[in-house]
């Protein structure tokens, strides 16, 4: 398999559950055209117009470059520097488009991909398990190129499982992202631990390549990475990748309390509980927001990564 090569769910699947076959084995699953083109634009729009009010501070909720991991600013640097790569809470009450975003982060679709990944069966009668976690926006950053290091996202639960469904949807041509198919299933390599966190090329390594309205579900547990080529300023947005997670809910274990760090450390549970961050998407939609509003507020329990 080249570099150039994307690995999708089987076509012809040995079971009943071929995202979580693929992911299982390959440490990510692509799903083409989760998105219809009526949705790609409406969304590519909506998150245009976003990111183009962060570049200009007016959202001071972001991801800014060098910064790979919070904590971020809330001031954008100058676009001569790289200015910004995300926007961070697209659920937030004050977010400009708002219902488009939860519209797509509550879709039936995107929920019963994220519980066949997560194990959960089929069941209308059970209590709801899933959990409304991170739904955030990444850009190209402005002028200058913008990498990530090699990492993994989280620890894995109890005998490999899940803790939560993290993915990316793109809304334009997207090849950032860079994983080595299989890590997740094994502690790295003597050549990976003794690479350079830059590294350019390690063993194996695939570049996930989506159009627009694909997404990638991945393992958080995978060995990645990212590439971001710049946009001229001033110039139309490159890259505008949707990029979220739907937790698992807690059971009390020391993984469980890993990934409520991992997802509070953001800052989403000091705006989740507002009077004005109610969800309008539906019952469910409100019992995943009450999982979350269950983890905490987050102060002061630091970041799972930084830097």
């Amino acid at each position: 398999m080249t570099a150039t090569e994307t690995m999708t769910a089987p076509t012809t699947p040995s079971t009943n559950k071929p995202y979580l076959e693929a992911l299982q084995r390959d440490g990510f699953v692509v799903v083409r055209s989760i998105l219809s083109p009526a949705e790609v634009v409406t969304l590519r729009e909506a998150a245009t117009e976003v990111t183009l009010q962060t570049r200009n501070g007016k959202w001071p909720y972001l991801r800014s470059v060098p910064k790979q991991f919070p904590p971020w600013p809330n001031t954008p640097p100058p676009s001569s520097e790289g200015g910004i790569w995300g926007v961070q809470h697209l659920m937030h009450p004050e977010m400009p488009h708002r219902e488009k975003f939860i519209k797509t982060y509550f879709s039936p679709q995107i929920l019963s991909i994220a519980e066949e990944l997560l194990g959960i069966s089929d069941s209308s009668d059970r209590e709801e398990l899933l959990v409304m976690e991170l739904f955030n926006l990444l850009v190209a950053p402005e002028n200058i190129p913008f990498e990530l290091r090699w990492h993994r996202d989280d620890i894995p639960g109890p005998e490999g499982k899940q803790s939560h469904a993290q993915y990316n949807f793109s809304l334009c041509p997207d090849a950032s992202l860079i994983v080595v198919p299989g890590s997740h299933r094994r502690v790295r390599t003597e050549t990976e631990r003794s690479a350079d966190p830059y590294e350019k090329s390690l063993p194996n390594q695939l570049i996930v390549r989506l159009e627009p309205g694909d997404a990638v579900f991945y393992d958080s547990n995978i060995l990645h990475r990212g590439i971001y080529q710049p946009k001229p300023e001033g110039g139309e947005e490159i890259r505008l990748t949707l990029h979220g997670s739907i937790g698992l809910k807690d059971h009390g274990t020391d993984s469980d309390k890993v990934r409520a760090t991992a997802v509070l450390q953001h800052g989403i549970g000091l705006w989740v509980d507002r009077d004005d961050a109610s969800l309008d998407a539906g019952e469910r939609a409100e019992k995943m927001r009450t999982n979350l509003i269950g983890l905490g507020k987050g102060e002061n329990i630091g970041y799972s990564l930084e830097g």
